[in-house]
């Protein structure tokens, strides 16, 4: 009977340390801890016409493998990598893609579904999330659709690509595209902006997917609505009133000169290398607390 009083004795100590240790300041859930990784399964429908594998629309195991990992070096500023830098207020997103090891059947995959677009009709309805998803479309909470799709070549290095936005409480939420009721969520990209390619111009390095992926976690571009006291809602990116184009740096408002190789911007793949630390803040927010992106740090599609 002594003993089990000492028993019951620890347990109340051990309940109450415990108490006091969970009723600490209430924790900052856009911030995780220091070995915390969010991993997030992409699915990648290449679109193509009937080419070959490797010729044409239909890229490459190895050009989509690659892409992923450029995709991966710039969320987390890998040392050695174009991802990589050294700005004070850079960070490592903590964010990390993989290909999709199983499709909604369970079967094992990839991560890579091939479409030959000349095998089937569809409805024109324009370049949007809602008309490629007439040929595949995966549950948006359990993968990230990302479709390749071939352009006319006179869009080559104008249409880039695009992506849908979460709907949060976050500030400056109503300037990204969020999806309506039924439509479909994911992210576009021209073919020819896919990873690394001789493409002789500005955005020819793999980061149209950095950029748009920057949108789909619930990012703006650096000039947000064009408003310098507010912008992208994003103390450490230096406001500016308009687009950003190129790889020269200028002044911006209050004749601070703009973060020109930021991801957000609209600036050549070759000098693009940083999200910031209220990037990286306002992303996590939203894979906590978006019920959609939140659902995609599920293991159960990239084999975990």
């Amino acid at each position: 009977m002594k003993y089990q009083g000492k028993t019951n004795c620890f347990l109340v100590v051990l309940i109450l340390c415990l108490l006091a240790l969970s009723c600490n300041k209430e924790e900052d859930i856009s911030k995780p801890r220091e070995d915390t990784i969010f991993y997030l399964p992409l699915i990648v429908h290449v679109l193509h016409n009937g080419e070959p594998i490797g010729k044409g629309s239909n890229l490459s195991n190895t050009r989509i493998n690659h892409q992923i990992t450029l995709l991966n070096n710039d969320f987390r500023r890998k040392i050695g990598t174009r991802g990589y830098n050294e700005h004070p207020d850079g960070g490592d997103s903590k964010i990390e893609f993989v290909l999709a090891k199983k499709d909604p059947n369970g079967k094992a995959i990839d991560g890579i579904n091939r479409i030959n677009m000349t095998l089937m009709e569809v409805e024109p309805i324009g370049y949007n999330q809602n008309h490629y998803a007439q040929y595949a479309y995966w549950n948006s909470n359990e993968y990230i659709n990302v479709w390749l799709t071939p352009l006319p070549t006179e869009l080559d290095c104008v249409v880039l690509g695009i992506s849908s936005g979460p709907d949060t409480d976050l500030p400056g939420t109503e300037f990204l595209s969020i999806p309506k009721e039924g439509d479909a969520e994911g992210i576009l990209i021209n073919t020819v902006h896919f990873g690394e390619s001789d493409l002789n111009c500005h955005a020819n390095l793999g980061r149209t997917l950095t950029h748009e992926m920057g949108h789909y976690l619930g990012l703006l571009h650096t000039w947000g609505n064009g408003v310098c006291e507010t912008n992208d809602f994003c103390e450490d990116t230096p406001a500016e009133n308009s687009a950003v184009f190129g790889r020269n740096s200028f002044l911006g408002c209050d004749g601070e000169e703009i973060m020109i190789s930021n991801y957000m911007n609209f600036s050549d793949d070759a000098v693009m290398n940083i999200f910031t630390n209220d990037q990286i803040k306002r992303m996590h927010y939203v894979l906590n607390n978006h019920e959609g992106r939140h659902a995609l740090l599920s293991r159960s599609v990239i084999g975990e």
